[in-house]
């Protein structure tokens, strides 16, 4: 029996998509027992220069012509952003088809009403390549860790991010020099602002939380800040301490409550995550009984993410992911999830100020720091050469970070102070 599909969207995953469903037909149903035929794909512009191993007979520019056709079994949303992905989206389930989409942003701020569109048609939504591209992170936490109660997910979910803080530590580049090689190597889009500013990393985070916590996250309640204040500096003195800088997308359980933020964060070297570099994406999940494992692998690009996509559209033509959304309650989300604003997530943080170099400075310091219940684990201070000011560095031990926002308000308004502090938090194990 042949299973057809209809593509909505032919960008670079879309495209990728389509070239393994026409060229690795006899390997999916090798492996898979399943005989995919692709049947329309829907783009925009007819003018614009698409692969040559995609038949221009596949092309419409007609919703209509998947939405509609009865023949058509699975709908494949690869459009990106919210609407009309949305509009589509809903519209294919309401008319009894099967969803594979590897929209994040999509899901982290109308999942829940994707998700329960399906179940009210008796259908399900593959959503594997939405977090980690290649990586299969959704069925580790679907399938693999099910008998954990999930404790923590850390994970670096950005490639762009990554290659831009891994070439500023490997050779000191400042951030807007990588970012434009970033960008000339096709690493980084013309307008990374999504990337760079943690908006990205927040939309897989939603989706991760969800399924490690079994609730809706409310995506407006997740911390985000990005890579795009980092200063080379910050990341020398780091390597000095033993860290290396990582933009984090972090999931954390606080007895009924969980913490969720995005944010640069200092990790040890040593660890694993530490020496992920480059474009590659890692995540660590820490399960009660499981305790820690990590999923590494590309997690972007058209082949890469479309290995994820088809292994969806698979699930789906066998019959298992229709299956699986019903039965499993990890995937038909229920009440949202109780969050714990950062201010009162503990952790220990990196601090950095620029300091006149007179007597008296670091006594107001760590005076204002410990009114506040910050104590110091470990500080660094270069000799001063051609300048009054020097910078001071100081690695705390863990404190509320409402309470060292406080602190450092407080200590940027000192005369002696000069240029706002760099703050960095910092990770440690378990995770």
């Amino acid at each position: 029996m042949t299973t057809h599909i209809g593509l909505l969207g032919c960008g670079t995953v879309g495209a990728a998509v389509a070239e393994m469903l026409l060229t690795e037909k006899t390997l999916l149903a090798r492996r898979s027992g399943q005989t995919l035929a692709l049947k329309r794909i829907l783009i925009r512009d007819r003018a614009k220069a698409r692969s040559p191993a995609i038949p221009t007979t596949l092309y419409t520019t007609n919703p209509d012509d998947i939405l509609n056709d009865p023949e058509i079994r699975i709908v494949v949303e690869v459009m990106g952003g919210v609407n009309p992905a949305k509009t589509f989206s809903l519209r294919a389930l309401k008319a009894g088809k099967l969803l594979v989409t590897a929209n994040k942003h999509l899901l982290a701020l109308h999942g829940a009403q994707i998700f329960r569109a399906a179940a009210q048609a008796d259908s399900c939504v593959g959503f594997e390549a939405s977090c980690g591209g290649a990586i299969p992170i959704v069925l580790a936490l679907t399938r693999g860790l099910v008998a954990n109660e999930i404790q923590q997910v850390v994970g670096i979910v950005n490639g762009t991010c990554n290659y831009i803080l891994s070439e500023m530590s490997a050779t000191g580049k400042s951030y807007s020099v990588a970012l434009a090689e970033a960008q000339a190597a096709g690493f980084a889009e013309p307008d990374p602002t999504l990337d760079v500013t943690g908006g990205d990393s927040a939309h897989k985070l939603a989706i991760l939380a969800a399924l490690a916590f079994g609730g809706q996250v409310p995506f407006g309640r997740i911390h985000v800040s990005g890579i795009n204040h980092i200063d080379d500096m910050d990341l020398r003195f780091g390597r000095e301490l033993g860290y290396v800088c990582k933009l984090l997308a972090i999931a954390e359980k606080h007895g009924q409550s969980i913490s969720l933020r995005v944010h640069p964060t200092f990790i040890a070297r040593q660890h694993l995550l530490g020496n992920v570099n480059g474009s590659f994406n890692a995540i660590a999940v820490v399960g009660h009984v499981s305790g820690q494992t990590i999923y590494y692998g590309r997690g972007a690009g058209g082949r890469p993410t479309a290995s994820a996509v088809l292994a969806d559209i698979v699930e789906a033509a066998m019959g298992t992911a229709p299956l699986l959304f019903k039965k499993l309650p990890l995937l038909n989300h229920r009440a949202a999830l109780r969050i714990l604003p950062i201010e009162n997530v503990s952790s220990r943080h990196y601090l950095r100020m620029q300091v006149l170099d007179r007597p008296g400075m670091l006594h107001q310091i760590t005076g204002i720091l410990g009114q506040r219940g910050i104590s110091l684990a470990a500080m660094v201070q270069h000799e001063a050469r051609n300048d009054q000011y020097v910078p001071l560095v100081i690695m705390t031990h863990a404190a509320p970070d409402g309470n060292v926002v406080e602190a450092l308000t407080k200590i940027d308004r000192l005369r002696g102070i000069r240029s706002p502090t760099r703050h960095i938090r910092v990770i440690d194990p378990p995770f």
